[in-house]
C-alpha cells in the first residue's frame, strides 16, 4: 500500500490542518490521517495533491520517496 506524507509548513493549527486533510480526502477520494503537522494520504496521487496544496496556497514538502 503506498503513502505519501506532505508536510506543512505555515502558521496552522491542529483544526486547520485536520480540515485541509479531510479536504484533500474527499477531493482525491483517497484515504489518510494527520500525524503532529503532517498529512500522510494513502495512494499514488503525489503530483496531484502537491499542485492542489500550492493552488490552495501552501508550501509543502514532500517527506520521504
Amino acid at each position: 500500500e503506498d503513502l505519501t506524507q506532505y508536510r506543512i509548513f505555515e502558521n496552522i493549527n491542529n483544526h486547520q490542518i485536520k480540515s485541509l486533510a479531510k479536504k484533500i480526502k474527499q477531493v482525491f477520494s483517497v484515504g489518510g490521517s494527520v500525524k503532529q503537522y503532517s498529512i500522510i494520504i494513502q495512494g499514488n496521487n503525489r503530483n496531484e495533491i502537491m499542485n492542489f496544496l500550492k493552488s490552495e496556497g501552501y508550501n509543502v514538502k514532500r517527506v520521504g520517496g
